[in-house]
């Protein structure tokens, strides 16, 4: 038997199960949106909810029964077809706290209130959209300051508000963690800032979003928790499944501080709901650390062998990571424990905040923020279509799509002048911020025949001369420099032509988009006559 198959049938026996007066919680169907139960609203049969170990299936009066255990964050996986009530603030409102009087007290309030036993959630149902899922990802915001949330605000939030009336920006959103930079007081204001999208949003816990006074893992994410929710969980659209983790494991008075893992309860949860994802669906596990090497095992290999044994057998899958303030596609193999058939993709998203909100500012007064490897700060769109196909997209804040030497696709950079019938050891560079080890990239000058380029993995010569501006100013530039450059993992290089005439000279450029098709850039320089 199939196991989706399999996994329903267990939902038919659960739902025959004996009387629940045990907890009188239950999963209602809220028909007006106001997430309280009213006269008349039944309960809704076959609903999943868990306390991120367990997953208890709703009987035929809605009605559910989950371990009381002190602490824990009861939540509903919301089913595909059905939204959550979103309260003042806009989080959704999908889960409660079980009541957890021994709760440490910590300076950013840890889990307040005394919780609640036995929950009821409210779940409406929604029309099918005929255009796929559009979801928007950003990754690392990490405000440290007020001065950082307004930075947040007009440089990624407010670039997403024009929309025709009555519309949301995206069917759903995700923040991969690093939400604010150690600083949890800056929650609210930036709930306040996100929830004007208007958008369904879901957040992962980052390393900077720990709290700093806790004494043990258990209890790290109590007020991010306290904010946002359970720190694992599903959620169910008609195109994909979510499943978002805590995979930052702290080791408070230890070096380092945290490491990238996942804990007994989360291989529990996982256990329980993987056999119940239809695989007709993308699958999308979303952390903040990414799974892969970077720079030595920042991600513990046994888990992450374990993880991928457990996905193996699903037939589509996406891993998005963040915490690196770059970007990085990577095709998980043997080397990395992954046996699937296919290479399993993970798409390691570049930050928000680009390099913690640094580099010189523009004209409204917000900094550069390009990060180590050349990429703009910006967010990416995800679209899933009804098939689990899905496509990628990163907008850099602030960039048009116009062609240029920098466009939402690349920044192309060619010296501004050379010596005609000089030997040609200089070279023109296209940073394709989407660029994927494979992806095939081009240039020609002057409309000539096209030319591959060759990939290298090298500091953005741009953001090597914006170091030496740095270097050369005899007063600061902005807050904090930009960051050294760094290797970039999508760069290309192609020689540039010295025999031609002397004069200006158009260079175009092209990269073959995995998801977005052809993609272009441009840029010009000049050959001149020396004695």
């Amino acid at each position: 038997m199939h196991r989706f198959a399999l996994a329903v049938c267990l939902s038919l026996i659960a739902m025959a199960a004996p009387a629940w007066a045990a907890c009188p919680g239950a999963v209602y169907e809220d028909r007006n949106a106001n997430g309280v139960r009213d006269a008349g609203e039944g309960g809704l049969a076959g609903i999943r909810v868990s306390d991120g170990v367990e997953i208890a299936v709703t009987d035929r009066a809605g009605r559910f029964r989950l371990p009381d255990v002190a602490g824990r964050t009861r939540f509903v996986i919301k089913p595909a077809g059905f939204s959550v009530p979103r309260p003042a603030g806009g989080l959704p409102a999908f889960w409660r706290h079980a009541p957890y009087p021994e709760a440490p007290v910590l300076r950013y309030g840890g889990l307040r209130g005394a919780g609640e036993a036995c929950p009821s959630f409210g779940l409406r149902r929604v029309a099918a959209s005929d255009s796929g899922l559009e979801v928007l990802v950003f990754a690392d915001p990490q405000p440290k300051s007020a001065v950082d949330v307004d930075y947040y605000r007009r440089d990624i939030v407010e670039r997403l508000h024009p929309q025709p009336e009555g519309r949301s920006t995206a069917d759903l959103g995700l923040t991969l963690g690093d939400i604010v930079n150690d600083d949890l007081s800056l929650y609210p204001a930036m709930n306040a800032v996100t929830g004007t999208l208007g958008t369904p949003w879901l957040h992962v816990a980052g390393n900077h979003d720990v709290d700093p006074d806790a004494t043990r893992d258990e209890d790290a994410l109590l007020t991010f928790r306290n904010t946002y929710g359970p720190d694992t969980f599903a959620w169910e659209e008609r195109q994909a499944d979510f499943v978002l983790l805590d995979d930052v494991i702290t080791r408070p008075g230890q070096k380092p501080a945290y490491v990238g893992g996942l804990r007994e309860d989360q291989f529990a949860f996982l256990e329980h709901y993987l056999p119940t994802h239809d695989p007709n669906r993308l699958l999308v596990i979303g952390v903040h650390i990414p799974f892969f090497p970077d720079g030595g095992e920042t991600f513990r290999p046994a888990d992450r062998e374990r993880l991928f044994a457990l996905l193996k057998e699903v037939p589509k899958v996406l891993l998005l990571s963040a915490h690196g303030h770059v970007q990085r596609h990577v095709l998980h193999a043997a080397a990395t424990g992954w046996y699937g058939a296919t290479p399993l993709h993970e798409y390691n998203l570049g930050a928000a905040c680009g390099s913690y909100w640094s580099g010189a500012k523009n004209a409204d007064g917000i900094p550069d923020a390009t990060m180590a490897d050349g990429t703009p700060n910006g967010w990416a769109r995800l679209h899933v279509g009804d098939d689990g196909r899905y496509a990628l997209k990163w907008q850099p804040a602030g960039l048009s799509a116009n062609e240029g030497a920098l466009t939402t696709a690349m920044r192309v950079h060619a010296p501004r002048v050379l010596r005609r019938g000089a030997y040609p050891a200089w070279g023109v560079y296209a940073n394709v911020w989407m660029g994927t080890p494979d992806e095939r990239v081009e240039f020609r000058v002057d409309g000539g025949a096209w030319q591959p380029m060759q990939r290298v993995e090298q500091p953005d010569p741009w953001l090597l001369a914006e170091n030496v501006r740095d270097d050369d100013a005899t007063a600061l530039r902005g807050y904090d420099r930009s960051p050294e450059a760094q290797p970039s993992t999508h760069l290309w290089r192609g020689a540039l032509p010295t025999a031609l005439t002397a004069g200006t000279h158009r260079v175009e450029v092209r990269a073959m988009d995995l998801w977005q098709g052809e993609q272009r850039g441009a840029t010009t320089y000049r050959l001149d006559d020396a004695p």
